[in-house]
């Protein structure tokens, strides 16, 4: 690996950067421009490292699709400088965001990596160093000029992951993210393993573009049993509200009940768009394969295939803030932009 590598270390908040205070002994942020004190090892790479800190630091509960464009805006101010990027993140929302930002990152031809931890980096058992490092490293990977993993990923517990394939689904455990569609598209052990038969590289050579406009008329109605029409109706009557991610079970089945079919096709008629997900961790969504999804099918649902929720939720708003025509919006749904879809 080349020693004069650079990779932006971009700081956004969450439990990775955080330590006891000497005093009070209370977790508080530390300062990333001094990471090496925390973490001597990565001297050891002979890397340059810079730090972007946001102020203030955002818990990752509070995050917005403003915070993805302060991400976003911190990579193409500096990305001409750099070889790769890391990007610090809490967990619970680290898969929107990584999502996110593999769809507002147009011609990305440099790897961003989403990693976080947690336990704390002043913690002793803190997974956080060697999600770190490993991210660090694998951000300054290269075959010739060429970076090895050129796209949004999430790395954690030894695994690289594509960004708008992963979900969280641990609180607790270190393995905390699953991508269950795609395999991940590299594997830490004594050596790196990258899967580069899995690795997307830029065909068609572009600047780097980022898009900022997001609608977050947008909302995530999940089947159940028991769900009520008067539930269903006001939802579907919130104001601003112009698009729907239904969370359907299986492979994109609902209930045959005449009013659910009613209340979707009239949302869709006045101009609304719903995307069919499945509940399920793994699988995909193929209307038409039972009785119970023709119905959607046939009153305008589109096949969200096997998006994940975060992914479907972030290419929507993306799709919807560039005010494109129904056509073209689900048009775009149907078809991978990134890689989030098989």
């Amino acid at each position: 690996m080349e020693k004069s590598s650079s990779i932006l270390i971009i700081y956004t908040g969450g439990t990775i950067g955080m330590v006891n205070e000497p005093v009070t002994g209370t977790l508080v942020p530390i300062d990333f421009r001094h990471i090496s004190d925390q973490v001597p090892e990565l001297r050891r790479f002979g890397f340059h490292l810079e730090t972007v800190t946001f102020d203030p630091v955002i818990d990752s509960s509070d995050v917005s699709p403003d915070t993805w464009v302060k991400i976003a805006l911190a990579i193409e101010e500096r990305y001409d400088e750099f070889d790769g990027f890391v990007v610090l993140h809490g967990t619970d929302t680290m898969a929107y965001s990584a999502s996110a930002l593999s769809f507002m990152l147009t011609g990305l031809e440099k790897p961003v990596i989403f990693t976080g931890a947690q336990l704390p980096i002043g913690v002793l058992r803190t997974d956080g160093k060697e999600n770190l490092i490993t991210s660090i490293e694998i951000a300054a990977a290269r075959d010739g000029n060429t970076p090895r993993v050129p796209e949004v990923c999430v790395y954690f517990e030894n695994r690289l992951l594509r960004g708008n394939r992963t979900t969280k689904f641990s609180a607790e455990h270190f393995n905390a993210f699953t991508s269950p569609n795609l395999p991940p598209l590299a594997e830490a052990g004594l050596q790196i393993k990258y899967n580069r038969n899995l690795i997307r590289y830029p065909t068609v050579r572009r600047p780097l573009t980022i898009s900022t406009k997001f609608d977050t008329g947008v909302g995530i109605l999940k089947l159940f049993p028991g769900l009520g029409r008067s539930l269903v109706q006001s939802m579907l009557a919130t104001e601003g509200l112009r698009a729907i991610i239904l969370e359907s079970y299986g492979t994109g089945n609902a209930p045959t009940l005449g009013w659910f079919y009613d209340e979707l096709r009239s949302f869709i008629t006045r101009g609304g768009v719903i995307l069919n997900v499945t509940q399920c961790q793994a699988g995909s969504v193929e209307m038409g394969l039972y009785e119970t999804s023709e119905g959607l099918r046939s009153a305008g649902v589109i096949s969200g295939k096997d998006l994940t929720t975060e992914a479907a939720v972030t290419k929507m708003m993306i799709l919807l803030g560039q005010e494109q025509s129904y056509e073209r919006i689900k048009s775009l749904l149907t078809k991978p932009i990134c890689g989030e879809m098989s």
